[in-house]
């Protein structure tokens, strides 16, 4: 029997069970895959060395301009759909921490500069640069480049979606996640629905500083079969708690608090693939 250790008796994410499902919905295949958490130790840093062997670990130290990374990283909870023109568009943990920002972070917390230190050896710290640790991206996908994106004023029927229609397919995928230590939250996580006529991918980023402030970015995407485009919208709302006279329990529901949040940002898009191009790219 195989073993799923390494030389150190550790357990390789890579070889552990990746649980995945696939289907087909008129013109798209709809895939998502599932396993476990990112290891925080490399799991052979000899075999490391080699960009073209690295684990999953070093391929996210490697690739990511970021000091650390959050508590919780899901590598392999990925979301992909595929249109039979060619056209793609996935969602994965690693593209969206590329969209966290390295420069200044001015949110600060009562024990921020305790939290910094307890993240990095004390002889790393004046090497560290300033950089986001609030995680927070404005990932809205990653897509191949056959397709064609354009502003629209075409928005999202949402009492469309509110119709009870029967649910084909539904999947939730957590990204990542951060607890700030034990100062707030802040996640990631994409879901999707399919019904008969449509299909509805809310992608989510969530931040709650306690005490400071809250943020929901929000990631839309809409597509009817009867038709050749898909709409997607793209939201940033946060403001600070003590303008929120919401009860304490609110805050720990992103769909709960959204509706009461300031909008700062609104992008909606109109996604059109050619019907007969091919992707120059691949999904995993």
């Amino acid at each position: 029997m195989c073993s799923l250790n390494n030389e150190k008796g550790e357990v390789e994410i890579e070889r552990l069970p990746v649980n995945s499902e696939e289907q087909v919905f008129h013109d798209w295949t709809i895939k998502y895959t599932k396993s476990h958490i990112l290891h925080s130790i490399c799991s052979s840093s000899e075999k490391c060395k080699d960009p073209a062997s690295r684990c999953l670990l070093c391929v996210y130290t490697n690739t990511l301009e970021l000091p650390h990374l959050p508590e919780m990283v899901f590598p392999n909870n990925k979301l992909i759909l595929k249109h039979k023109s060619g056209y793609w568009i996935e969602f994965n943990a690693l593209d969206a921490l590329k969209r966290v920002c390295n420069g200044k972070q001015h949110l600060k917390v009562a024990c921020a500069d305790e939290w910094k230190e307890t993240r990095a050896p004390e002889n790393l710290m004046e090497k560290i640069k300033p950089f986001d640790w609030t995680f927070s991206t404005d990932y809205r996908g990653t897509e191949s480049d056959t397709v064609i994106v354009t502003p629209t004023e075409e928005r999202i029927d949402i009492e469309k979606l509110k119709e009870k229609e029967k649910i084909l397919f539904y999947q939730e995928l957590m990204l990542y996640e951060d607890e700030l230590h034990d100062n707030g939250i802040s996640s990631c996580t994409v879901k999707i629905r399919v019904m008969p006529s449509s299909f509805f991918v809310l992608l989510r980023f969530f931040l709650r500083v306690d005490g400071v402030m809250v943020r929901v970015n929000d990631t839309r995407l809409f597509h009817e079969f009867t038709k050749d485009y898909a709409l997607r919208e793209y939201t940033n709302k946060e403001c600070g708690v003590k303008e929120l006279n919401l009860p304490l329990p609110m805050f720990g529901d992103p769909n709960l608090l959204s509706p009461h949040m300031p909008p700062r940002t609104f992008i909606c898009e109109k996604i059109t693939w050619p019907e007969n191009g091919s992707a120059t790219e691949n999904a995993n």
